[in-house]
């Protein structure tokens, strides 16, 4: 299985590029011509780079690079600077999960025409335990609401995560012939060499704004690769959009 992964330079990212081939999956990238990837992941035999900025790619060639992809993993993220907070594009996550969406409906449409029916193409979105899932009714306290709002109105990034998972949730809904998704919300993301145990949730059991978790970045690397290479963790988790915790943090 072929999967398309876009901000695989980022910490999280060239993990999630490193599990999947260590699972023997073949892997695309599309990074930015700049952008450094671990040599022993450049010289991999089961990795193709595409150097570019995923949003300057025309439609034409974005559907060329998601043709015969399986899967798609976004780990794409503003940079922490000013110009990566409050330059453009202010929406990245939002812009690259529609225009991959809709380049793998018309390519999954392309390929049906002349192929049997092939299973929907998966969706998995990195995205931030502060951005609530609203069709699962998350209850949070009026403090953190107002913080939340506060975010929205002087962080960019934070409302572009949010606007990504509507997209998904509303857009490509649950009963998409194309398309399946699922979102994955770490909280305070931290560095560790090793996956360790974690805990998986349908909705936070934390604060995200007044007693955040941790979450180390190889384990939700590990997280999205089981997603995308695991049917039944997929089924479990399909259509939501799952916190993620380190054990130990609790």
């Amino acid at each position: 299985m072929t999967t398309l992964v876009v901000g695989a330079s980022g910490a999280t990212g060239r993990l999630l590029v490193e599990q999947l081939l260590e699972r023997g999956e073949t892997v695309r990238v599309i990074v930015r011509p700049t952008a450094q990837l671990p040599e022993h992941l450049v010289d991999h035999a089961n990795l193709s780079i595409v150097r570019a900025a995923v949003l300057e790619l025309s439609d034409e060639e974005l559907a060329r690079q998601v043709a015969g992809c399986r899967a798609i993993a976004s780990c794409l993220g503003h940079t922490l600077s000013w110009r990566g907070v409050y330059g453009s594009p202010r929406r990245l996550v939002t812009e690259a999960a529609r225009r991959l969406c809709r380049a793998a409906t018309g390519s999954r449409s392309e390929a049906s025409a002349a192929t049997a029916e092939s299973p929907p193409t998966k969706f998995v979105l990195m995205n931030s335990a502060g951005v609530r899932n609203l069709a699962a009714q998350e209850q949070v306290e009026l403090a953190q609401r107002c913080v939340i709002g506060l975010l929205r109105m002087v962080l960019p990034p934070h409302l572009d995560n949010e606007h990504a998972a509507d997209y998904l949730r509303q857009q490509i809904g649950q009963h998409d012939t194309c398309i399946e998704w699922a979102v994955v919300r770490p909280d305070n993301l931290i560095d560790e060499e090793q996956v360790s145990e974690y805990e998986v949730h349908p909705s936070p059991i934390r604060s995200a704004i007044f007693n955040p978790g941790k979450t180390s970045r190889v384990n939700v690397a590990h997280f999205m690769a089981q997603l995308i290479t695991d049917e039944e963790t997929w089924r479990a988790w399909q259509g939501q959009m799952p916190v993620i915790y380190n054990r130990e943090s609790k």
